[in-house]
């Protein structure tokens, strides 16, 4: 008779293939009620809907939404094109966000379809579809992206309602910046005799910069008859322009969220200190904070690391060729590339303190500091070589976010544009708050984006004579919010706040987070 475990490891086997299949969203039909029951008992398997499963973890606590945030689009786009075949596409709103990689999962996915009943369908953690009764767009106005079946651009820039402009203003700028050519959406223009949406658009077209858009937009509606009035859209002028050769979407969304962001940053944190930066002092200052910096770090990672372990492996009390316990201690294998990260640190910012640019440094050096955070786990044989190679391959997800990192080609585009936005950044306080989130927005890599994040804020602090900044473990879950309303709703108000005011106690010489008893 088959053991539990050999039951457990048949059901698990059926479950991979059909993910080598490309099954996410899974029907109850798809397998036996045995190895379904199963799967669930062992936290392998969730339940989405009635009938409805997606994989999971049984690492995770059970209720958590990790899994469902992971799963969110794949789920929704097999769903749906089992229960309507072709019959359905996307708001275009929603379409544009697609368009345009804003693949933050939303409260309510709003689904038009011709056979509709207007009927919500409710999602786990809050989430839901929307099944609106409404036209389509036209065949060739449609386009499938991971099995989505979305509005194509042109059409969903002219379909899209007119608080669009003002409700998501990054986004549609973005989307905008992708069309190269009037004749993109003239066509429809024209043909659906869309005078007034003619004349929002040329008014959105100028306020990117692409006058020469905005100006065939007009001539060519008013040369077929049409009373045209151009209008601006937007509540605010952009300040950024997009040249005819700027498509990239991730580059374009990175540029304008850094722009709008900015103002808010510079209201919200603590003005440079105006006094010197003594070199000597402020590096004793790096090295005397090791032991609380590396704790809190890697404990707000989840870590359970201890001040004694790290006093080991900063002594060099650490052998993972003759000690078995410290080759198998994954607790032990990143404390350990946290102190070889720290160091790789250190002398970045000692360059920056030299006077050199803060942003062509971390440019120079993350990289550095990356492959110091899990070399040990090489050496342990418990990553591969492979893994130091550099930025990520693979799609990543951030535990419990609604927020999913861009594409390994957007993280490509958009890592040399963020680092010349650093580069370029006058203000100190843009350089830590903006430096940090979007680097965290980005995920380059596949593991280490928060301590590198961190890592990052705090040389862009010593670039503005700011000192070291520890985020403590207790105020996790503040961190943690504030970093998820900037990634989905845009507000960076709460993280400026947050950083600002830790910033603001090391400022006044408070004491640091405490380190746990021993």
């Amino acid at each position: 008779m088959a053991t539990p475990s050999e039951k457990l490891a048949d059901a698990l086997e059926v479950l991979h293939q059909l993910q080598k299949n490309g099954l996410v969203a899974i029907r109850s039909a798809e397998l036996s009620r045995t190895y379904r029951e199963r799967l669930v008992q062992n936290g392998f398997l969730e339940e989405v809907i009635k009938g409805w499963y997606v994989p999971a973890r049984p690492d995770e606590t059970r209720g958590e939404s990790t899994a469902w945030y992971a799963s969110f689009w794949q789920f929704c786009a097999a769903y749906l094109n089992y229960l309507k075949g072709d019959d359905w596409c996307l708001s275009p709103e929603q379409s544009i966000a697609l368009h345009i990689e804003n693949m933050t999962v939303p409260k309510q996915l709003l689904v038009r379809a011709i056979k509709a009943r207007n009927n919500v369908t409710a999602l786990p953690h809050g989430t839901s579809l929307l099944d609106i009764r409404s036209s389509l767009p036209e065949p060739d106005q449609v386009s499938v992206k991971n099995g989505l079946r979305i509005y194509s651009l042109s059409a969903a820039l002219i379909a899209c309602s007119k608080q669009s402009f003002t409700q998501k203003p990054t986004d549609m700028r973005a989307a905008l910046s992708m069309i190269s050519d009037a004749s993109d959406v003239l066509e429809q223009l024209l043909e659906g005799g869309h005078s007034a949406i003619a004349g929002r658009l040329a008014g959105a077209f100028r306020n990117i910069g692409r006058n020469q858009i905005a100006d065939d937009i007009l001539s060519t509606m008013r040369a077929a008859g049409y009373d045209l009035r151009e209008s601006d859209p937007f509540e605010y002028q952009s300040s950024l322009s997009f040249s005819r050769r700027e498509q990239s979407p991730y580059v374009n969304r990175l540029r304008l969220m850094w722009q709008d962001m900015r103002e808010t940053v510079i209201e919200h944190f603590p003005a440079p200190p105006s006094r010197t930066v003594d070199k000597t002092a402020y590096m004793k200052r790096v090295e005397d904070v090791y032991v609380t910096d590396a704790y809190h770090s890697l404990s707000i990672e989840g870590y359970r690391v201890t001040p004694e372990l790290i006093n080991r492996v900063r002594a060099g009390d650490w052998n993972p060729e003759q000690n078995t316990d410290d080759k198998e201690r994954l607790n032990a294998l990143a404390a350990r590339g946290y102190w070889q990260a720290y160091q790789a640190v250190r002398k970045s910012i000692d360059q920056i303190l030299d006077g050199h640019n803060a942003g062509q440094v971390v440019d120079n050096d993350h990289r550095v500091w990356y492959r110091e955070m899990f070399a040990p786990g090489v050496t342990a044989g418990i990553h591969k070589p492979a893994d130091l190679a550099g930025y990520r391959n693979a799609p990543v997800f951030i535990r419990r976010s609604k927020h999913t990192p861009p594409s390994k080609e957007a993280v490509r585009d958009m890592m040399p544009a963020f680092f010349e936005l650093l580069q370029g950044e006058e203000n100190a306080a843009v350089r830590v708050v903006l430096g940090h989130f979007i680097f965290v927005y980005i995920h380059p890599y596949m593991d280490g984006n928060g301590r590198t994040g961190r890592f990052l804020m705090n040389a862009m602090l010593a670039s503005g004579g700011y000192p070291w900044t520890i985020v403590p473990l207790e105020k996790r879950n503040d961190y943690m919010a504030a970093l998820e309303e900037v990634s989905v709703n845009q507000n960076i108000k709460p993280f400026a706040k947050f950083l600002g005011s830790l910033v603001q106690a090391a400022l006044e010489g408070k004491e640091e987070p405490p380190l746990p008893r021993s």
